[in-house]
């Protein structure tokens, strides 16, 4: 005598689950912000060209405005430019607290790093394919005639100042107290530290003789600080 009422509870069942699963979905809670699209134009690369005077740059300054010409030669304006360099001595600054917060994107859109953290403690996003310069081209590294793949900054691995600035980029002198400490872009070669991209070895003076001869060419890298 049940069977028919276990039969109809059944069917309800059936129908009750059609109609949750046939159900649209609840729209998201009124007033929540949208996410605005992330920023992938060009916030990092390398410099295509030097200032032809070795490593002395103009200090900071200097530096800072060399990446903003480039950048904006190449169409990308409004961005505040800083170089990654180090300096030291009174008013010393490291070269990771100038470069903003990230994330970076290379001129092509290309994630290189998403924070400073990132960039420096578990970064493998910055390679020779990765490091372009503002205009897309590929810096000659090792196995490259000639190779240019040494780096400026003047930094330690975690992104802090060293004593190897060439005297905070205003000298292109070569004598035994001025060096520059330099970064692989393609994170290969020689040195202590071959395939850091900020701290692989120092130059062997800094005029521009001095850092062809080692594997450079005054190149540096270029960060915008989102600011």
């Amino acid at each position: 005598m049940n069977r028919p009422n276990k039969n109809c509870a059944l069917m309800l069942l059936i129908l009750s689950g059609t109609v949750l699963a046939q159900a649209p979905a609840q729209p998201a809670a009124a007033g929540a912000p949208a996410q605005p699209p992330q920023d992938t134009s060009m916030s990092y690369f390398v410099t295509s060209v030097g200032l032809g005077k070795g490593a002395n740059l103009g200090g900071l300054a200097g530096a800072d405005a060399h990446c903003k010409s480039l950048a904006e030669a190449a169409g990308v304006k409004g961005k505040t430019w800083h170089a990654y360099l180090s300096t030291t001595g009174a008013g010393s600054v490291n070269a990771k607290d100038r470069i903003g917060k990230g994330p970076w994107y290379n001129a092509n859109g290309v994630l290189v790093a998403r924070s400073v953290e990132h960039l420096h403690y578990s970064n493998v996003l910055l390679t020779k394919e990765t490091s372009v310069t503002e205009k897309k081209g590929i810096v000659n590294g090792v196995g490259d005639t000639p190779n240019q793949h040494d780096m400026l900054t003047g930094s330690n691995p975690d992104g802090t100042a060293t004593t190897m600035t060439c005297s905070n980029w205003t000298s292109d002198a070569d004598t035994p107290d001025l060096k520059a400490m330099l970064g692989h872009l393609d994170r290969k070669g020689g040195g202590p530290m071959a395939e850091s991209w900020n701290s692989a070895h120092s130059s062997r003076g800094c005029s521009q003789d001095s850092l062809k001869a080692s594997g450079g060419n005054g190149y540096y890298y270029c960060f915008a600080t989102g600011e």
